[in-house]
C-alpha cells in the first residue's frame, strides 16, 4: 500500500517519510570532512538568499505586505541553492529526527550531525558576510543597502526570547515543509516551485531562521563597526532551539508518529 502510485502523480506521504528516513541515515554516516564542507558551502548558500532579499526589499514602495512577498521569494534563493546544488543545512537536518525515532540513528550520530553542520553553517555565514562587507556590496543604492541591513539585524536583536524562541519554531516548520515536498517533486523545476511557496512564507510572516541570522547579524555587525557576540550568540541559542523543536519535534515526529510507527516497522 506505501509504494502505490499517488494519484495526483507525486510521491505519497507515506512514501516521502521512508525517502526522508533513509537520507537521515546517510547523512548521519557521511564522514566529517564531507558534512563539514557541505555545511559551510550550506551556510554561504543561505547567506547568498539573506543578502538578495536585502537588496530586494531596500527602497521598496510596494507597501509592507507586498514587500515582504517580494524578500520572501528573493530569499528563497537560499533555499533552493542547497537543495538543489546539494549541501547540509542545519535546519533542513531536523528532519533526522525520523531516523533517530525509529531507533537507526543513535542519539550520538544525531547530536554528531547537528554540531557538525550547525558548526559548518556558521563558519559559512560568517565567511560570507565578510566577504560581502569587504566587497563593498552594502554600499550600494548610495548606502541604502547597509542601512537596511543594519536594520534588520537591529529588529532581531531586539526580539524579546520568547519571541526569538516561538519564531524559530513557526520558521522551522516551513522551512522543513519545504524539503518535505522536494521528496514528492519528480523534477529540479517542481523542486523549486514547491520550496519558494513555504520560504516566502516564513520571510513575509517574520519568523527567524537559525543559519539565515549567522549572516544578517554578523554582516550588520561588520557594517556598523560595533560588534557584540554576545548578542549574536544568544539570538541564535534561542533561534536554534526553536528551529529544532519546529523541524524535529512538530514536523518530523509528527510524521514519523502518522507514518513510520503506524506502519508497524
Amino acid at each position: 500500500m506505501m509504494n502505490e502510485p499517488h494519484p495526483l502523480d507525486v510521491v505519497a506521504p507515506a512514501r516521502i517519510a521512508q525517502l526522508v528516513e533513509e537520507v537521515a541515515i546517510r547523512k548521519a554516516g557521511l564522514g566529517f570532512i564531507p558534512t563539514l564542507t557541505l555545511s559551510v558551502l550550506a551556510g554561504a548558500f543561505i547567506a547568498f538568499g539573506a543578502m538578495f532579499y536585502t537588496v530586494t526589499i531596500t527602497g521598496s514602495e510596494l507597501g509592507f505586505g507586498p514587500t515582504r512577498l517580494l524578500g520572501g521569494i528573493a530569499f528563497s534563493l537560499g533555499l533552493i541553492l542547497v537543495i538543489i546544488g546539494g549541501a547540509e543545512l542545519f535546519t533542513g537536518n531536523s528532519l533526522i529526527v525520523m531516523g533517530w525515532a525509529s531507533r537507526r540513528i543513535s542519539t550520538a550520530a544525531l547530536l554528531r550531525n547537528w554540531g557538525i553542520v550547525y558548526i559548518g553553517n556558521l563558519m559559512g555565514a560568517v565567511a560570507t558576510a565578510l566577504l560581502v562587507h569587504l566587497s563593498g556590496s552594502l554600499l550600494a543604492g548610495d548606502g541604502s543597502v547597509g542601512l537596511t541591513a543594519d536594520m534588520i539585524a537591529a529588529n532581531k536583536l531586539a526580539l524579546d526570547p520568547g519571541e526569538a524562541f516561538f519564531r524559530g519554531i513557526l520558521c522551522n516548520i516551513l522551512v522543513c515543509l519545504a524539503v518535505w515536498m522536494c521528496f514528492a517533486a519528480h523534477s529540479v523545476s517542481g523542486k523549486v516551485l514547491v520550496i519558494i511557496f513555504p520560504i516566502t512564507a516564513f520571510v513575509a510572516l517574520g519568523y527567524e531562521h537559525s543559519v539565515a541570522n549567522m549572516y544578517l547579524i554578523p554582516v550588520a555587525m561588520l557594517h556598523t563597526g560595533h560588534i557584540d557576540v554576545w548578542a549574536f550568540l544568544s539570538n541564535l541559542m534561542l533561534v536554534s532551539a526553536g528551529n529544532i523543536v519546529g523541524g524535529g519535534l512538530l514536523v518530523a515526529l509528527v510524521y514519523w508518529l502518522a507514518y513510520v510507527r503506524s506502519s508497524g516497522r
